[in-house]
């Protein structure tokens, strides 16, 4: 197998072309993605966007379907899309994931869980949009990924400069389309997202505004009628 240019880099994986349909994604550090490409396939037979994806021989390594589109936050920054729309697609992928079984836990409220949705990993293709980077995925209460989503989103207004206003606006459809906080588990992924090796020091001193934030968007949105 031939690897081509890196065409993509995230916090713990790099992207590689392979050819015009495929691509390679390779774990740093020795991860394992095994796991990803077993939910992501469980997700793909049951009807839920995800790339199509393939086995390969080494353990920090899947191939994956080629994407032709940009992600959901390029098409944002470029004003494609607004955040608006955005924040109603998080939503609606939300509520479209969690409408699927787990694929292994026995309690009947689990769900499979993304635990990373926001819009860097959500591409928008001609065929709709199809969620990838599944490599934190698990399986739990559908308001645990409520509330992550939810939280990278106020971490983004908090931390990341050059988004803050596109990152509030989306937080803030995102709560209007699932109704507001109610069942979202804000304790649980605040730890879980201190407890990430990936965040920065700034990142992590900035979870208890960034649930502030979450809770102030939330009270400014209307119940639904």
């Amino acid at each position: 197998m031939e690897i081509g240019e890196l065409i993509g880099t995230g916090r713990t994986a790099d992207v590689f072309a392979l050819d015009g349909e495929r691509v390679l994604r390779r774990y740093r550090d020795g991860l394992h993605a095994a796991g990803e490409a077993e939910v992501m396939a469980y997700l793909g037979e049951r009807g839920y966007p995800v790339p199509a994806v393939w086995p390969t021989a080494s353990a920090d390594s899947l191939v994956m379907q080629r994407l032709s589109g940009g992600t959901m936050l390029e098409a944002l920054t470029e004003g494609a899309i607004t955040p608006e729309e955005c924040g109603a697609v998080l939503a609606d992928l939300l509520r479209r994931l969690h409408a699927i079984p787990a694929q292994a836990s026995a309690d009947p409220g689990h769900r499979v869980l993304h635990m990373d949705l926001h819009p860097d990993n959500v591409m928008l293709t001609p065929q709709g949009p199809i969620v990838i980077d599944w490599g934190t995925a698990t399986e739990g209460p559908p308001g645990l990924d409520s509330a992550m989503a939810a939280l990278i989103l106020a971490q983004a207004a908090l931390t990341v400069p050059g988004v803050e206003a596109a990152a509030r606006a989306v937080l803030a459809s995102l709560l209007r389309h699932l109704g507001g906080t109610g069942g979202m588990l804000l304790d649980e992924a605040k730890a879980r997202r201190a407890a990430n090796p990936t965040m920065s020091r700034e990142e992590v001193a900035r979870l208890d505004d960034a649930i502030a934030l979450i809770l102030e968007s939330a009270g400014a949105v209307p119940d639904p009628a």
